[in-house]
């Protein structure tokens, strides 16, 4: 089964293959989804600052009756943060929030603040200060792995040149009609995991007929093959959902796409249009992957 299966990280830690995304879940929501998730059998529980859902995401960690090391809880270092010291103080914050004395992985949430996402500046020596403080929080205890997100090969270049630890993921957007092979690559030759988040390109893909008929083949739905899809990638999807009947769904992937279904799922008809997420920077028409 899918949430009992783990990859290992690049400094020794192992995390669930699947993970439950919390992005747009409610705060006052957040606890019952984390344990709806638990109770179904989830493991992995990926949050951020920017989500504004820390507090309830680690009530539902704390209260959810699933020994503490049996868990893997993820936030994400605002995207605006730049400095050492702001850094360290938000790194602090997080797991007062949370309410954990040790958060399992914290990533950088963005090269750029959103703001100037994907707009020319790459902010290296900002994103070098913020990972030190990463690195600092690991060394002390406070984390057990640290990574980064949304980060071109110049950025994730950066942190490799010039950190002292390799970041053990890079979470990206990546979906079936939207799958960045060459950063995949790159990243993954640099023996750093790829997360994948919006593994249904927020919903966008979920009417397209010409994954229906693939997924038809099979018996099952849209987002069980893109759950499936990122899985045989050697990708770790990041489905978002408060709903347990989709949780169960998400992790009922226990089938194998053949190798001329994944080649047309690679070449699928890309998204040309998000709907109302492109308004958000990482949906928006200068962040699509090549």
């Amino acid at each position: 089964m899918i949430l009992e299966e783990t990859y290992a990280l690049s400094g020794g830690v192992t995390i669930p293959k699947l993970g439950l995304g919390t992005w747009m879940i409610d705060d006052d929501k957040a606890a019952q989804a984390v344990r709806d998730a638990i109770r179904i059998g989830y493991r992995h529980v990926d949050t951020a600052q920017a989500y504004g859902n820390e507090r309830g995401v680690g009530e539902g960690i704390r209260d959810c009756g699933v020994p503490r090391d049996e868990l893997f809880v993820t936030t994400k270092l605002d995207a605006g943060i730049k400095s050492l010291c702001q850094a360290r103080d938000a790194i602090d914050g997080s797991l007062r929030t949370l309410g954990l004395d040790v958060i399992d992985m914290m990533i950088v949430h963005s090269p750029q603040p959103w703001d100037k996402f994907r707009k020319g500046e790459h902010f290296f020596e900002g994103n070098l200060e913020a990972w030190r403080a990463l690195e600092e929080a690991l060394q002390a205890g406070k984390l057990r792995a640290i990574g980064v997100s949304n980060f071109e090969q110049v950025d994730l270049d950066n942190i490799l040149e010039n950190g002292s630890v390799k970041p053990a993921v890079n979470q990206i957007l990546a979906h079936v009609t939207n799958t960045p092979f060459k950063l995949i690559d790159y990243t993954k030759s640099k023996d750093v995991l790829v997360e994948a988040y919006s593994p249904f390109g927020h919903g966008e893909v979920l009417n397209n007929q010409e994954l229906a008929a693939i997924a038809g083949k099979y018996g099952v739905s849209v987002p069980q093959l893109c759950i499936r899809y990122c899985l045989q990638l050697g990708l770790l999807p990041l489905p978002k959902t408060a709903s347990p009947d989709h949780m169960r769904s998400n992790a009922s992937v226990d089938f194998v796409i053949d190798e001329a279904d994944m080649e047309a799922l690679k070449t699928a008809t890309p998204i040309d249009n998000y709907g109302e997420a492109s308004a958000f920077p990482v949906y928006g028409e200068n962040a699509r992957s090549d």
